[in-house]
């Protein structure tokens, strides 16, 4: 919480000690800018999909640098002054930031020439064959897709970002969610590795379709119909 207070003293002894109103506007601002510069960002309340934001610019300042910002802690709390003291004009604490205030900061810092590539080098998700969307993950060094296999059968080309020039790297999971395989050619994990993996997931999931040939399958989040 940001204070105010008015203290008269001699060295170390406090003759007088009142408060004052609450400070407001930019001095609020920037009192809480040096919170931060103590606390870390990690006191911020970052929403969801701020955390995405600023690893989805993160993962560009890594891949392909300027004009795009570092993201790293580090460069953050040097550039409070430019990205979060302007946005927190109505914050008394760190309680009352609003987190859509934080993700309209990280923007502020992409250069406006390059500003709408965001969405087509780095989108927040990938939409499936059966029409659900899942978010993208860009925390690490390459961008990761996490899907229950299913939902990729019939299709013949691996998903990819940046106009199809960066593949993601696929979590393909069970229908439980749990982990089978990792791949960057998804075309060659199902001309490959599917056989073995469709031999082990008959026998655990076999209420759920195992095709032959998944490429000419039909993709789906259900289950196999009784009977079938």
């Amino acid at each position: 919480q940001v204070r105010a207070r008015k203290v008269t003293r001699l060295g170390a002894i406090i003759f007088e000690e009142r408060p004052l109103p609450r400070p407001s506007g930019e001095r609020a601002a920037q009192a809480l800018a040096d919170g931060v510069r103590e606390l870390g960002l990690q006191a911020l309340p970052f929403s969801k999909e701020g955390a995405q934001l600023r690893d989805r610019i993160g993962f560009l300042n890594r891949s392909i640098g300027e004009p795009w910002p570092d993201m790293s802690d580090e460069a953050l709390l040097a550039r409070l002054d430019d990205w979060f003291v302007p946005f927190q004009g109505g914050a008394s604490g760190i309680d009352s930031i609003n987190p859509g205030s934080l993700s309209e900061g990280l923007r502020s810092l992409i250069p406006h020439e390059v500003s709408q590539n965001l969405a087509k080098l780095a989108p927040t998700h990938f939409e499936a064959p059966t029409g659900e969307r899942h978010p993208i993950r860009y925390d690490g060094e390459e961008p990761v897709l996490a899907i229950r296999v299913q939902e990729l059968f019939g299709l013949k080309k691996h998903p990819a970002i940046a106009g199809g020039k960066l593949p993601l790297l696929l979590e393909l999971n069970s229908p439980a969610h749990r982990p089978i395989q990792t791949t960057r050619d998804l075309p060659g994990f199902w001309a490959g590795s599917w056989k073995d993996v469709r031999a082990e997931m008959r026998g655990r999931y076999p209420k759920h379709p195992w095709p032959e040939d998944p490429a000419e399958a039909a993709p789906t989040t259900r289950a196999k119909p009784r009977g079938t």
